[in-house]
């Protein structure tokens, strides 16, 4: 019996689910930083390189994954990587040392470099290059929604039956969603909307050349990258500042945190690649100008936020720094994918969540080095809001680049739609 479904729609919602647990997974560590340092006699330094232990094989993995995802079926790698990722959450529960914890996150790691990479690749081919900017972007919607769902159920189920348990839970919806993308979600057509379809995979070399040829592209890879290690990195650490700073519980914490980091981010994404696709049109530098706008606003703003003694004006300017600065993740994606060969995007969304995935670890660790060492003199709460402050401040070397991407844009995408193959 035919079960498979030919349907965008549908697709995007059985992907956006996938990765949307997938960012649970990856994200529900942030909540439990408080538990896991005092279990294991942790400084913040140590407890970041749970970021690291998720990126070692993330990154390397992913790669392969994408180089197979240009040749085969990609639906059964993002059903196959849901379920490993999932199991490997669970074993997180399950650890009983540091060591052991450490080892099922580079599972988790390896589990989403395999389920993740073709997603983008899938939308790509079930939607046009008009209307890429706001599909990515709904299928972006992960990172919000799983960092909702992950602070704020994992604060309470943390908080109420512990953070192995947290794991545990966690795992579960990764095994459904897993069977329901192999049976039900269909493998639409490559490049049946883009100039330049063929059934050749060009070589890696070729992908590298593209990305580093069109400057465009290269900007935007270099300012998301920054971008990145900065989100990740004051996520990161969000809800021990509201431990420390204001002594608040978990529960709480997780709640802010999953607010802040669900609802102005979600509005941002969506709002971003809307916003693209409409002035995008007309004049392509808007994919880029729209996320550096935000970034060189949202960055000071954000910084100037961490310094304030008040909860309340804390986490409305928190807020609206969020929403400022992550207007770069949706779009950026899609702008890449619009700029890609259609047997590249795998590749494509491979190194990006790649580069991605080093930024969470590069992230966290330098702003836990500042911490440990503002501490020393200010105390742990003022030293890690300091530092958090001053990486905030780093957005803006992340909106030059975006900025060196808008000069650009139109003519790379000029290229690109043209089916100009020699010259990119």
């Amino acid at each position: 019996m035919k079960t498979r479904i030919n349907s965008p729609w549908l697709a995007l919602a059985v992907l956006a689910s996938c990765a949307t647990v997938g960012f649970i997974d990856r994200i529900v560590v942030n909540v439990l930083v408080e538990p896991v340092k005092a279990e294991f006699g942790l400084s913040d330094v140590q407890v970041s390189m749970m970021g690291w232990a998720f990126a070692l094989l993330n990154v390397v993995g992913g790669f392969v994954t994408a180089r197979f995802a240009e040749r085969v079926r990609r639906l059964t790698l993002i059903a196959g990587g849901v379920t490993l990722w999932s199991l490997f959450t669970a074993l997180c529960g399950a650890a009983g040392s540091w060591v052991q914890l450490l080892v099922a996150r580079m599972g988790v790691g390896l589990g989403e470099a395999i389920g993740l990479p073709p997603n983008q690749s899938v939308i790509s081919d079930y939607f046009p290059a008009n209307k890429r900017g706001l599909a990515i972007s709904c299928l972006l919607l992960s990172p919000p929604l799983g960092a909702f769902i992950g602070f704020v159920g994992g604060g309470w189920i943390a908080q109420e039956f512990g953070w192995k348990a947290t794991f545990l839970i966690a795992a579960i919806p990764g095994f459904v969603l897993g069977i329901i993308a192999y049976v039900f979600v269909a493998e639409p057509k490559r490049g049946q909307f883009d100039a330049e379809a063929s059934d050749e995979v060009p070589p890696m070399s070729a992908f590298f050349h593209r990305i580093w040829s069109l400057k465009s592209a290269r900007y935007l890879v270099i300012g998301s990258f920054i971008a990145a290690a900065l989100s990740y990195a004051l996520n990161f650490f969000f809800a021990s500042l509201l431990v420390r700073k204001f002594d608040l519980g978990l529960a709480e914490a997780g709640l802010y945190t999953g607010i802040l980091a669900s609802l102005p981010a979600a509005l941002s994404i969506v709002g971003a690649g809307w916003l693209g696709d409409r002035l995008g049109e007309r004049n392509p530098a808007a994919y880029a100008l729209i996320p550096g706008v935000g970034l060189l606003i949202g960055g000071p703003l954000g910084a100037f936020g961490m310094l304030q003694g008040d909860l309340h004006t804390l986490l409305t300017l928190v807020a609206m720094s969020i929403f400022l600065t992550v207007s770069y993740l949706g779009i950026t994606f899609a702008t890449v994918q619009n700029l890609m060969h259609p047997r590249m995007r795998a590749t494509a969304s491979a190194t990006l969540n790649g580069i991605y995935t080093l930024a969470g670890g590069l992230g966290p660790t330098l702003i836990g080095l500042l911490s440990d060492r503002f501490s020393a003199s200010m105390g742990e709460a003022n030293g890690l809001a300091t530092a958090m402050a001053t990486g905030g401040m780093v957005y803006l070397v992340a909106a030059a680049f975006y900025f060196l991407a808008a000069r650009h844009l139109r003519g790379d995408t000029a290229k690109v739609a043209a089916g100009v193959r020699a010259t990119v």
